[in-house]
């Protein structure tokens, strides 16, 4: 037996560490307090008289007035722990078997001192109870203890406990526990009743964020949160939590992620060019008021409608010519739509410009002119730039004297000498072309000096 008792003893203080209520969200618990030693339960000789003068604490009850126990212990699951308790205290009061139904004997044992460590397993009932304060518990275990220099045994012990929870992690506790000798040793080591009162603090949770809620139950342990968001902030209260929400600094619906729409215009402001106003999805939330297809900010004439091209303003029309000036290759002179908004060149324009061509002069046999011609070209320049849109043909011809070769480079040069110098004086050189006919021509005989002076001449022609 008194091998059985030390590997009991072994077994018992390597299962695990006691507790009172526990949880997963703080599994470690100390409790220290006093506790009370009863011998009186070896001395009954029933069941029944054991437990009769269970509190008659002033009579049998061994207390040292001081922390005389601490319990470390560890919750493992299921409203099971595991732990240790070691106490101390001193027999004073040592209860004698009864006689013949007499009084029990107190008698002194020698001021012994008592020593314990026992190791416990504990069922907390506060779940079935459905209580948050009230926590009644039942546990068995073992132990070994020492009586005095000379006595030590292992126990089995069982009993029951209560702890009352001030908060989440402080209680008062209370635990009785029946220590049951063996045969072989009761008695040196009486079977004894040990009671503990003390206060009860769990630990071991971790909530690093500070906000109530457990890192292991904790979604967003590193910032503090709200218990309905499982621990995650919410931090503009719109009931959706910063990491879902859009905007977190800012309140807003479901449907836009928690962002807000101002304008009403059903799209949310971090999206929306135009926050303030309501607008159109097509332009990101900014205004078109005249429909006309572009927005208000790029859009010069809001009230109008107007092409886009146009920054939203009607095209205008300057001269009058019903050609918009977008199409108007003439915006400040009134023309005709045919010639893309440009004055048309007139027959009578056309006559008066060879009119003024005939009378160009050169010198013989050259390409200068004489100088009672400058006039004439510039009343021609004059014309052309009423027709700023029409080109025309510069074509030089002479009569038939002279060789052939040498009057068609003379017509050439003489018509380009014409060309140079409407270019040089404003004339587009885009608008013009130049050709030389030399005598291939005649417009008159050439048999006469009137009629070779008519072939020696300059004519304008609109190229169409």
């Amino acid at each position: 037996m008194k091998h059985l008792n030390k590997l009991f003893v072994a077994l018992v203080i390597l299962a695990g560490f006691s507790s009172q209520a526990q949880d997963n969200n703080n599994p470690w618990a100390i409790s220290f307090g006093v506790n009370a030693v009863d011998t009186r339960v070896s001395a009954a000789s029933s069941l029944e008289d054991q437990f009769s003068q269970f509190f008659y604490a002033k009579g049998n009850w061994n207390i040292l007035p001081s922390v005389s126990f601490v319990n470390v212990s560890k919750y493992v699951g299921n409203n099971f722990s595991f732990g240790v308790t070691g106490s101390v205290n001193r027999l004073t009061k040592y209860v004698l078997p009864r006689v013949d139904e007499g009084p029990y004997t107190v008698v002194n044992p020698g001021d012994k001192n008592y020593y314990a460590f026992d190791g416990v397993i504990n069922y907390s009932l506060m779940n079935l109870i459905k209580s948050k304060k009230i926590d009644p518990s039942i546990h068995i275990g073992g132990g070994y203890t020492w009586i005095g220099d000379e006595l030590k045994a292992g126990t089995l012990n069982g009993g029951l406990g209560l702890t009352y929870w001030f908060t989440e992690m402080v209680g008062l506790s209370w635990r009785s526990t029946y220590k049951h000798s063996f045969e072989d040793i009761r008695e040196d080591m009486p079977s004894h009743m040990q009671h503990y009162a003390g206060l009860t603090f769990k630990f071991g949770g971790k909530d690093t964020d500070g906000d109530g809620i457990y890192d292991k139950d904790d979604a967003c342990p590193e910032v503090a949160g709200l218990k309905q968001f499982n621990g995650c902030p919410d931090s503009d209260a719109d009931g959706i939590t910063d990491a879902s929400d859009s905007c977190p600094d800012v309140a807003g619906p479901t449907e836009f992620n928690g962002c807000p729409d101002t304008d009403g215009d059903g799209i949310a402001d971090k999206d929306d060019a135009c926050p303030e106003v309501k607008g159109l999805k097509e332009f990101g939330g900014c205004p078109d008021t005249d429909g006309d297809g572009t927005q208000d900010k790029n859009d010069k004439c809001i009230d109008v409608k107007g092409p886009k091209e146009n920054a939203g303003c009607p095209w205008p029309d300057r001269d009058g010519d019903k050609v918009l000036d977008k199409d108007d290759k003439c915006p400040d002179v009134a023309g005709t739509a045919a010639n893309n908004g440009c004055p048309e060149v007139t027959e009578e324009a056309i006559k008066k410009l060879n009119d003024y061509a005939k009378t160009i002069l050169f010198d013989t046999g050259k390409a200068s002119f004489k100088q009672q011609t400058y006039p004439v070209l510039q009343a021609i320049t004059a014309i052309l730039k009423e027709y700023p849109n029409s080109n025309f043909s510069i074509e030089g011809h002479t009569d038939s004297d002279g060789k052939d070769d040498t009057n068609q480079k003379l017509s050439e040069e003489r018509a380009a000498a014409v060309k140079g110098y409407l270019i040089e004086n404003g004339i587009a050189s885009s608008r013009l072309a130049s050709a030389g006919y030399g005598e291939s021509k005649p417009i008159d005989t050439n048999k006469t000096k009137a009629g070779k002076a008519n072939n020696r001449r300059v004519e304008v022609k609109l190229v169409k």
